[in-house]
């Protein structure tokens, strides 16, 4: 007889949350997952894209999949704070700017009809304006702002995990700090193999690995997915900036190019103590195929010529910035051929796959992890939970 009933491979945003909602209508679930490193740049196993303190949250989104997604985490979050007795979520306001052509108006237009199914409000801003309602900005002359003030800002999305990962444990979820390295069917059900010498038997499993998904045996085959290095670039502010960057909400300057489109992060306490402001981008699109260099990636601060175009890009957009220690550094975004999640079963009727974040799941994740969970309860996804979007693409 199998341990489990249900294994969750991978205890991080999508895996958490897929732990929590299943642990909440039955008995019998696992969620397997080492935890943090204590040293990235000593660390050689899996890393998490959860490593980090802060992550935008918004309902204002031109895809109107992701808006949905959205919408359904966000209204959760006040009920997993409460239950967890974690805090997670800053409704800072969430600003887009970008010029009302082009590009950006493409993707403005179709967000703000998302906005008004959604029944968002989201205010926008003619550029004579911008100026005075954000100072501590310096955009385009053109650009206009749409402005999302109630229920956006950010997440910190290590406790976010750790919130869902706690009420999973609290409804009687196993969780279990190991590396899954092998997940297959046997007669008896299907056998997670880990790291650390252990078996675990479940009669299913759903493989929640992030861009390490296809970087171990996890799955009967590989999901059409690649794994990409991203730079992230810190502002160390002293006391006098994070009172001039106190107010700003989280931001996404759209641009011409979709390579030329940053995201920054208001000022945030990290746990060194420090305050840091943030940003990164979406130019980078080197694929990282195996284990090792994954590890060698993590390891690093980044690319180097990401972290110049991303400070020259932070110090046009907030000159205040300037004479700030700047540091970098690395993480993955996993982006699908379908621009959305994969939730499905695979080859296997007992091994289903939830994965692929698309550099834009964190504030989606709750319901991302809701989907995996109907998937194993229930055995398939409907229309109104995006059976089509959501089809995995195996290689």
């Amino acid at each position: 007889m199998p341990d489990f009933k249900y294994i969750v491979v991978g205890a991080g945003m999508m895996g958490a949350a897929a732990a929590r909602h299943l642990s909440a209508q039955t008995d019998g679930v696992a969620l397997i997952g080492p935890d943090e490193p204590a040293d990235r740049k000593t660390h050689n196993g899996v890393f998490s894209s959860h490593y980090d303190e802060a992550r935008i949250t918004r309902g204002f989104d031109g895809d109107p999949v992701w808006a949905e997604l959205a919408q359904r985490s966000i209204r959760r979050y006040a009920e997993i704070e409460a239950k967890s007795g974690i805090r997670f979520f800053t409704e800072a306001g969430c600003l887009f700017t970008g010029k009302s052509k082009g590009l950006a108006g493409d993707y403005v237009s179709r967000a703000l009809v998302s906005t008004v199914r959604l029944g968002l409000g989201v205010e926008t801003i003619g550029s004579d304006a911008l100026a005075g309602r954000f100072p501590m900005f310096s955009l385009p002359s053109d650009h206009d702002g749409y402005f999302e003030a109630q229920n956006a800002g950010h997440v910190n999305p290590r406790a976010l995990v750790r919130a869902q990962s706690t009420i999973a444990t609290a409804q009687g979820a196993r969780l279990i700090r190991e590396t899954a390295v092998h997940v297959h069917d046997t007669s008896q059900g299907v056998e997670v193999c880990t790291r650390e010498g252990a078996v675990h038997t479940a009669e299913k499993v759903i493989v929640a690995a992030g861009g390490f998904t296809n970087m171990a045996d996890l799955l009967p085959s590989p999901v059409d997915m690649a794994a990409t290095g991203r730079t992230i670039v810190f502002f160390e502010l002293d006391e006098a900036r994070q009172a001039l960057f106190g107010s700003m909400p989280s931001t996404i300057v759209l641009a011409e190019t979709e390579d030329d489109i940053v995201y920054i992060l208001p000022p945030v306490r990290y746990p060194d103590g420090k305050v840091y402001l943030k940003i990164g981008g979406e130019s980078e699109k080197g694929r990282l195929e195996t284990l090792a260099e994954a590890v060698g990636w993590f390891h690093s601060d980044g690319t180097p010529g990401e972290v110049e175009f991303l400070t020259k890009r932070a110090l046009s957009l907030m000159p205040e910035l300037a004479g700030c220690p700047v540091t970098s550094g690395s993480c993955v975004a996993s982006i699908t051929r379908s621009g959305y999640p994969y939730i499905g079963y695979t080859q296997s009727s007992n091994i289903a796959v939830l994965t692929g974040g698309n550099f834009v799941s964190a504030k989606s994740s709750d319901e991302i992890g809701r989907l995996g969970a109907v998937l194993l309860l229930d055995g398939q996804l409907t229309e109104s939970d995006f059976a089509a979007e959501m089809s995995p693409v195996f290689i």
